[in-house]
């Protein structure tokens, strides 16, 4: 097996191809002056399994392309099976026309992964599992919620209560619960369709002198995550730390949520961030070694 870490992975890929001892084969990536770049794979891939990491955050367009550029190299250059290991995958949150006239981003997205000859897909806690049933190749949408709750148990923070922003992440909550023991809830949330504004309903929850952790998958510009915060801060918790897959933390995310009175941001390396981190590479290296 072959390892190729992409431009925007190219710690996860390493740490991933060790953990599988598997040789690692670097991209040079080469910029030109009108922005335009060329990848170069920077060894043999004929005859060989080969595996490209590279997560598709910010800059969007520039990653996805990457992805797509290096899966089609890779399988014309004569791999036999190409894996795409995507931890983050981007435009996963447009997976249906929810305003007339809308384009439906994600199916989109995964029309291009098969057609540069993806054999496979692997991803970590996708925003919206609906997009998996477009592929027509095997996927795995891996969950990386238990390390994080193992990540705040080894802290102390065993009997925490884990709290989810909305209904739809329940599961998150209750995955870490089984890890931490201390019960769960959720939130609900609003979202404008059209402003794209947020509104989370104050909610009456048993934490006063408690510690407690809201877990999502992404956390963007923060603000459903500082106003969780700070409605628990309200109601007497004693510690408050927000958790996610997906740290995109645009602007002034991080500060938000700090300001708000949450102790701590985790994150995975899932996308290069100055947040504390857990790794995915043991939760990934286990999928491709299945």
């Amino acid at each position: 097996m072959i390892v190729v870490p992409g431009p925007a992975s190219p710690s996860l890929g390493k740490i991933i191809a060790k953990k599988l001892n598997a040789q690692v084969i670097s991209v040079n990536l080469k910029q030109f002056p009108d922005g335009e770049y060329c990848l170069r794979f920077q060894g043999k891939l004929d005859g060989e399994e080969v595996v490209v990491v590279q997560s598709t955050g910010p800059p969007q367009d520039t990653n996805v392309l990457q992805l797509l550029l290096m899966l089609d190299a890779a399988k014309e250059m004569g791999a036999t099976k190409v894996t795409a290991v995507v931890p983050y995958l981007a435009f996963a949150r447009q997976d249906k026309r929810f305003l007339s006239g809308e384009v439906i981003s994600a199916e989109t997205l995964v029309k291009l992964i098969q057609a540069c000859g993806s054999d496979r897909f692997i991803t970590v806690n996708i925003h919206s599992e609906n997009t998996l049933k477009c592929f027509r190749i095997p996927t795995e949408n891996l969950s990386a919620i238990t390390s994080l709750a193992e990540y705040f148990k080894n802290r102390g923070l065993n009997g925490a209560f884990s709290l989810s922003p909305d209904k739809g992440a329940i599961k998150w909550a209750e995955e870490a619960d089984k890890v931490l023991g201390g019960g769960c809830g959720w939130l609900k949330k609003e979202r404008d369709r059209y402003t794209g504004e947020i509104q989370v309903e104050e909610k009456s929850l048993n934490v006063k002198d408690r510690d407690v952790i809201v877990f999502d998958d992404i956390i963007s510009t923060g603000g459903t995550i500082a106003r969780a915060v700070k409605m628990l801060k309200t109601q007497g918790a004693r510690r408050v730390y927000a958790a996610c897959v997906h740290p995109l933390l645009i602007g002034e995310a991080t500060q938000k949520i700090l300001q708000n009175g949450a102790e701590e941001i985790v994150g995975t390396d899932s996308i290069p961030t100055s947040v504390r981190t857990v790794s995915l590479a043991p939760l990934i290296a286990e999928a491709l070694a299945r």
